[in-house]
């Protein structure tokens, strides 16, 4: 295992779900009242187009993550824990949700997951 490449692959991953998070989700700020009204069709060639920024970094991680000793077992659930870490504070600030304790559990149960799938590399 590579320190320093997975410490680059897992921040790769946090680049890319911000990019992720934002291509699936941000469109739903438009069906809020007072919003300007968007194409079904012009919100997903926006989506697309940050969806490319996202292949473009998440790709290289992935392939980074390998080459430094990940499995693709590894780099799912990593992936999985960084999508909950990032899609947490967006709901939050961006989509004004509210806080609900529920979401810290959830995080925890996938900070488990991770322990599971690294115990035998521990």
């Amino acid at each position: 295992m590579k320190p320093f490449g997975i410490c680059a692959t897992v921040g790769m991953l946090v680049a890319s779900n911000l990019f992720m998070t934002l291509a699936w989700y941000w469109h739903l700020r438009l069906q809020k009242p007072g919003a300007a009204h968007w194409p079904v069709a012009a919100i997903v060639v926006v989506s697309w187009l940050i969806a490319l920024v996202e292949y473009s970094i998440a790709v290289p991680a992935n392939r980074l993550g390998a080459a430094s000793g990940l499995n693709v077992a590894q780099l799912k659930i990593i992936q999985e824990v960084v999508t909950v870490a990032v899609f947490i504070p967006f709901m939050l600030v961006f989509m004004g949700e509210k806080w609900r304790w529920d979401y810290l559990w959830a995080l925890l149960c996938m900070v488990g997951a991770v322990y599971f799938v690294n115990r035998n590399a521990l």
